[in-house]
């Protein structure tokens, strides 16, 4: 069965959300207000168009750090970005205990990870064991950077699920830097969708800066493994617009040519420019957009500024089992 189109306005809000939000974290970390950030821009083409493609509220998220627009497309809403961000209370993903942008959304079926990469892999092949067990047909998606996949945890996750047909869809968002270090300084493959050939399932190549080739190629993976016929390994080429995080001078080693090239083929323009071509968005449209995002991201931070932190003593819980029998 053909994919349905995909609400390309939707689309590009979203991605205009993530990357206004983003940006606006940045701001937030040089004025003192957080103290860390690690950014998605220039993924975000990649990460709405998959989450567009799968069934929200049915299937399962098991995301890594970047993924932002995701989250957003996912339902998470910029207030709780930002009291995430600012550890304060109401904060969802870990009650604010967990570094910023680690994600768990318990109402969206987004399971949460910790700061080791690649530890998502593994959970995301035992929920697709766990829907085989159970019976249906829910997907699995879980996100990861091409470093990642250097890691054991990356292999023994895309094996399971490989050799007992799990329904994991294993989204590589290549960023080409592992941190500091280039692909080619840690792989010899030129592609990572190369390794799933040897683990025994497809392997597909997308240009994760088109939000409709990312939404078509993740849809067409959650057919396959709907159907029962196993995971795939998509490798989404994106483009790492940043430091590696606020922590990071990508001075040192990236040259400022190629970040300059990067920017050119900035996903958000670029879709931006196709949908005034399509006549799907007008300039006017689009400025009402910019206004809108604007201010929800200026109603969010005002928000999360005055909210409160966490009480001293819900550190302990639900970290520990209350003692009922007090009192």
């Amino acid at each position: 069965m053909p994919l349905p189109p995909p609400p390309l306005l939707d689309l590009y809000r979203l991605m205009l959300l993530a990357r206004r939000l983003d940006e606006r974290a940045w701001v937030l970390h040089r004025q003192g207000k957080i103290a860390f950030h690690i950014s998605g821009i220039g993924q975000e083409a990649a990460q709405v168009g998959a989450a567009f493609a799968l069934q929200r509220g049915k299937d399962w998220f098991a995301p890594y750090y970047r993924d932002l627009a995701l989250m957003l497309a996912l339902g998470l809403t910029p207030l709780e970005f930002v009291l995430g961000l600012m550890g304060k209370q109401g904060e969802p993903s870990s009650g604010a205990r967990q570094m910023p942008s680690h994600w768990s959304l318990r109402r969206a079926n987004v399971v949460s990870h910790s700061s080791p990469v690649a530890t998502q892999a593994p959970h995301a092949a035992g929920l697709g064991l766990a829907i085989r067990l159970r019976g249906g047909d829910a997907v699995v998606l879980t996100t990861i950077g091409e470093g990642s996949t250097s890691q054991g945890e990356w292999y023994e996750a895309v094996n399971w699920a490989a050799t007992h047909k799990l329904p994991v869809i294993f989204l590589v968002e290549n960023n080409v830097y592992a941190i500091s270090v280039r692909q080619n300084q840690q792989m010899a493959v030129e592609h990572v969708a190369e390794k799933a050939a040897g683990l025994g399932l497809p392997g597909v190549i997308v240009d994760g800066l088109d939000a409709v080739a990312s939404y078509r190629a993740v849809g067409e993976a959650a057919e396959r493994a709907r159907r029962g016929e196993g995971p795939t390994v998509i490798e989404a080429k994106v483009a790492r617009m940043t430091p590696h995080s606020s922590d990071d001078d990508d001075r040192s080693y990236r040259p400022r040519d190629e970040v300059e090239a990067m920017k050119a083929r900035d996903p958000l323009a670029l879709f931006r420019q196709r949908l005034l071509a399509e006549k799907v968005l007008s300039e006017a449209q689009d400025a009402g957009l910019q206004e809108e995002v604007k201010g929800v991201i200026e109603a969010a931070v005002a928000e999360a500024e005055a909210a409160p932190y966490p009480p001293a003593e819900d550190a302990a819980y639900p970290v520990y089992v209350e003692d009922v029998r007090r009192g």
